[in-house]
């Protein structure tokens, strides 16, 4: 759903598959605090980050405006 949502915005994104590169599950869990998928990290102009767990519309839209 996140793809999805990306997409139809036009918004490129990095794609990382923790079942093909177990290695980065640990980073997955420092950055999110949980082992839930997808963790979508949004860079800003600013170079801060916005870490979003699961599919939450709510904050992934203003993250990505």
């Amino acid at each position: 759903m996140v793809k999805r949502y990306l997409a139809s915005k036009g918004i490129g994104y990095d794609e990382v598959n923790l079942d093909t590169n177990p290695e980065r599950q640990a980073e997955a869990l420092s950055v999110s605090g949980a082992l839930t998928v997808p963790v979508t990290v949004v860079t800003k102009h600013d170079e801060s980050q916005e870490v979003i767990v699961g599919y939450n519309l709510s904050k992934l839209a203003p993250a990505v405006a």
